[in-house]
């Protein structure tokens, strides 16, 4: 069995002002850099392999969690939103013309005009998934992590997910064979002593 914990990186510029990154190279702001220089990893993962996201605010995220440079994957980087990067999700949802669905109505085939869908991006992280032989840490996207956390609990992108994604927490997965499942609770990144 092997754990692959999962962690969001911090907050962006984009974030805060509800904008949709996808595969836009948004770096980290001042305001998350400082709070993330003061975590660490917890107990059992400051040594395991580490990777991130190509995009800057994975990778930053990773290296001040974890005190050192990760390995990066393309196949991490954030499910691509295509025409829609950019824009604000509260806008989209408000034009009925833009196609916006919420993502509990989405199932495993929805695609953003110009995009890819939570099934494209689930066969985009299948063969780095097979390749992984030990516990493995890998810091990354909301959907990247939805994704993975959908087939760990079975959600198919229909009515409330099971989970919630929440930053400076890391979400393991047990995956054994075809079996996957989430540990539960997520467990906390710790304060730097």
């Amino acid at each position: 069995m092997i754990r692959l914990a999962l962690l969001r990186h911090g907050h962006t510029s984009w974030n805060r002002a509800g904008r949709i990154q996808g595969r836009t190279d948004v770096p980290l702001d001042a305001e998350a850099e400082a709070q993330l220089a003061a975590l660490c990893l917890p107990n059992g993962w400051s040594d395991a392999p580490l990777w991130a996201s190509p995009l800057a605010r994975a990778y930053r995220t990773a290296e001040l969690v974890a005190g050192r440079a990760p390995q990066c994957d393309p196949a991490l980087i954030e499910m691509h939103w295509g025409d829609w990067e950019g824009q604000q999700g509260t806008q989209l949802r408000a034009n009925p013309a833009s196609g916006f669905r919420d993502i509990e109505d989405w199932g495993w085939d929805f695609r953003p005009p110009n995009g890819e869908s939570p099934g494209d991006l689930r066969d985009r992280l299948h063969p780095w998934i097979e390749g992984l032989t030990t516990d493995t840490l890998a810091v990354c996207h909301i959907g990247v992590m939805r994704v993975l956390l959908a087939r760990a609990t079975s959600w198919a992108f229909k009515g409330p997910a099971p989970f919630q994604i929440k930053r400076n927490r890391l979400y393991v997965i047990l995956i054994d064979a075809q079996n996957w499942s989430l540990e539960d609770p997520p467990l906390r990144l710790e304060g730097r002593i």
